[in-house]
């Protein structure tokens, strides 16, 4: 399973089809990957495991979301203030 998780991280090109956002609007998709990300991280770490898993919802969010809302949430993050539980 970890070697098909490195091949489709590998051969990765942008986002695929989700079938939870089938339509044209990609905000909430945007907004899922990046969440999703930050809890797999954080699940991840607390268990000491490797974290790479987690690099496909980054990769399908940076394809995704504009880079000023990223950053914006990652100020947030930083600063305690993020709406999303995380």
């Amino acid at each position: 399973m970890a070697a098909n998780i490195e091949e489709n991280i590998r051969c990765y090109r942008t986002a695929p089809f989700d079938a939870r956002f089938p339509n044209t609007n990609q905000t909430r998709n945007c907004f899922q990957n990046y969440l999703d990300f930050h809890r797999c991280n954080k699940a991840l770490s607390a268990k000491n495991q490797d974290v790479s898993p987690c690099e496909w919802y980054q990769r399908v969010y940076k394809s995704l979301c504009p880079i000023s809302w990223v950053s914006k949430w990652d100020d947030q993050l930083e600063a305690g203030t993020f709406p999303g539980k995380i």
